[in-house]
C-alpha cells in the first residue's frame, strides 16, 4: 500500500501551529524584541546566580561577614554619586543626533554633516569626563570605606574587609570608565548588541563571584564581578572600534555639542535625581548596619538585592525603550512613542506583579523548606512591603525615562523631596524600629507618595508637550 506523503499528519500541524504560537504570538503579547529578550535572560542568569550566591554566602560566610559583603556591595552603588547620570544624558543626546544619521556595518557614518560632528564631540567629551571622574571615584571610595569599616568593625571579623575593599574600589573604577561608551552605542542604536552583551557580562560575572566564594575568598565576590564585566564590555568596543575611533579622533572645530547652553540644564537635574536615587534605593545596608549591626544590616541587603534583581528584570521593558523614545521624539513621532510606552507599561507591569507573588510565595514557604535561608533574609511583611514599594517604584521609573526622552527632568523636586524624607525615616527608625520600621516608611514615602507626585507630574507635561505640538 502506498502511503500519500503529501498531506501533512495532523500532529504535524498542530505541532506548527503551537511553534508559530511560542515564536510570534507570545512575544508580541508581552513585548518581547531581542534587546528585551537578552536583557531579561541577563537578568534570569544575575537572579540564578544570586540564588547560588545565597546558597554560597551561607555555606561559606559567617552572619557577620554577609553583613561586610552587602556594606561592600553599597559602597560599589555610591558610584551613582560621581555618575551623576551622566550616562542617560549621553544616551539621549546621541539618540536625538542618530535621527538624522545612518551606521552602517563598516562603523562608517552618513547623513548630516552637522549631527556626525556633534555625535563625536558628544563621544569624546564623555571619554574625558568619565576618566577623570574614575580617578576621583577611587581615591574617595578608598579613602571613604576605610574609614566607614574602622569606625564599625566587628570583633569577630577583624580586618576581613581591608583587601577586598581596595581590589573592589580598583574595579569599580574600571567598569566606571567603560559605562559612557556603552551609553552611547546604545544612543546609536546598537541597543540589542549591548543588551547582548549584558547578557554575557551576568554569565561571566556569577562564574566570577562563585569562584571566590568556593575558594573561600567571598568578600572579594563584588570585585570579581566588576571585573569580569570590565572584561567582557572592552570585548565589545574592541569589535566596535572602527565606529568609535574616528568619532574620538575627528576634530570637531567649534561645530560640536555646546555642552553649557544645550546638556548642562538637563545633566545638572539628572545628576541630582540621580544622586537622590541612592538616598533612596541603597541607603537602608549601611544605616542598619552603623545602628543594628551586620547580621540585620546582611537579612536586608540579601532581601533588597533579590527584590532589585527583580525590578530590574523587569525594567527592560522600559530601558531598551529609552533611545527609541529620544529618537522618536527628535522626529515628533508623538502619536509612536506614546503607543510603545502605554504597551511596554503595561505588559511588564503584569509580569511584575505576577513574578512578585512568585517570590513572596517562596518567601512563605522557605521556613518549612530552606529554614537556613529563612533566617537570612527578612519576614514575608517586610518582603510584601518591599514588593508592593518596587511595583510602584517601577511605574515612577517608567515615567521618568518616558520624561527624560524629551532631555528635561521635571522630576528634580520630586525627588530631592522623596530623598529627603526617605532618608530622614530610615536613619530615626533604623535605631528604634529595625528593619519592620524602616520597609513601613519606606512603603509610605516612595510606594505611596512618590508614585502619586510623578504620576501627577507624569501626566501635566505630557498633556503640555502635547498641546504645544498640537
Amino acid at each position: 500500500m502506498l502511503i500519500d506523503t503529501t498531506t501533512p499528519h495532523p500532529s504535524q500541524g498542530m505541532w506548527t501551529a503551537v511553534k508559530h504560537f511560542l515564536r510570534h504570538k507570545v512575544p508580541h503579547a508581552i513585548g518581547l524584541d531581542r534587546a528585551i529578550a537578552f536583557t531579561v535572560l541577563g537578568r534570569v542568569i544575575q537572579g540564578l546566580g544570586s540564588v547560588g550566591s545565597v546558597l554560597l554566602i551561607i555555606h561559606f560566610l559567617t552572619a557577620a561577614e554577609q553583613g561586610y559583603y552587602y556594606a561592600l556591595w553599597s559602597l560599589v552603588a555610591l558610584q551613582s554619586v560621581f555618575e551623576l547620570g551622566f550616562s542617560f544624558v549621553i544616551l539621549q543626546v546621541a539618540a536625538h543626533e542618530r535621527a538624522h544619521l545612518e551606521f552602517h556595518a563598516d562603523g562608517s557614518i552618513t547623513g548630516s554633516e552637522a549631527a556626525h560632528l556633534r555625535l563625536a564631540s558628544l563621544l569624546q567629551r564623555a571619554v574625558k569626563w568619565y576618566t577623570s571622574a574614575a580617578v576621583v571615584m577611587g581615591i574617595v571610595l578608598l579613602i571613604g570605606g576605610l574609614r566607614f569599616f574602622s569606625l564599625h568593625q566587628q570583633p569577630q571579623a577583624p580586618n576581613i574587609w581591608i583587601t577586598p575593599l581596595r581590589v573592589t574600589v580598583l574595579a569599580c573604577a574600571i567598569t566606571f570608565s567603560i559605562g559612557p561608551v556603552l551609553s552611547f552605542l546604545e544612543g546609536c542604536g546598537q541597543v540589542a548588541q549591548v543588551a547582548r552583551m549584558r547578557f554575557f557580562q551576568s554569565t561571566v560575572s556569577v562564574a566570577a563571584s562563585w569562584t571566590a566564594m568556593l575558594s573561600h575568598h567571598g568578600l572579594f565576590s563584588p570585585a570579581m564581578v566588576l571585573l569580569g564585566q570590565g572584561f567582557v564590555a572592552g570585548i565589545l568596543l574592541y569589535s566596535r572600534r572602527r565606529l568609535l575611533i574616528p568619532l574620538l579622533r575627528m576634530h570637531v572645530q567649534g561645530h560640536g555639542i555646546s555642552w553649557k547652553r544645550e546638556v548642562w540644564p538637563f545633566q545638572w537635574k539628572i545628576a541630582v535625581s540621580w544622586l537622590c536615587d541612592y538616598f533612596i534605593f541603597q541607603l537602608f545596608t549601611p544605616v542598619l548596619f552603623a545602628f543594628r549591626g551586620p547580621e540585620e544590616a546582611g537579612r536586608m541587603g540579601l532581601s533588597m538585592n533579590i527584590v532589585m534583581q527583580l525590578s530590574a528584570m523587569m525594567l527592560a521593558w522600559m530601558t531598551t525603550k529609552a533611545a527609541p523614545f529620544g529618537s522618536l521624539i527628535a522626529k515628533r513621532e508623538r502619536p509612536e512613542l506614546d503607543r510603545m510606552f502605554f504597551r511596554s507599561l503595561r505588559q511588564s507591569l503584569v509580569l511584575f506583579a505576577g513574578a512578585a507573588c512568585v517570590v513572596l510565595m517562596g518567601v512563605l514557604v522557605s521556613p518549612y523548606i530552606l529554614p537556613r535561608i529563612s533566617r537570612r533574609i527578612e519576614d514575608w511583611p517586610i518582603f510584601l512591603m518591599l514588593l508592593l514599594t518596587a511595583l510602584s517604584s517601577h511605574v515612577v521609573q517608567s515615567e521618568a525615562i518616558y520624561l527624560r526622552a524629551h532631555k528635561c527632568e521635571p522630576f528634580l523636586i520630586q525627588s530631592i523631596v522623596i530623598a529627603t524624607c526617605t532618608a530622614a525615616s530610615v536613619v530615626v527608625l533604623a535605631k528604634t524600629s529595625g528593619a519592620i520600621g524602616v520597609s513601613f516608611a519606606y512603603f509610605l514615602v516612595l510606594g505611596v507618595a512618590g508614585v502619586i507626585s510623578a504620576t501627577t507630574i507624569f501626566r501635566t507635561k505630557r498633556n503640555q508637550w502635547a498641546q504645544a505640538e498640537g
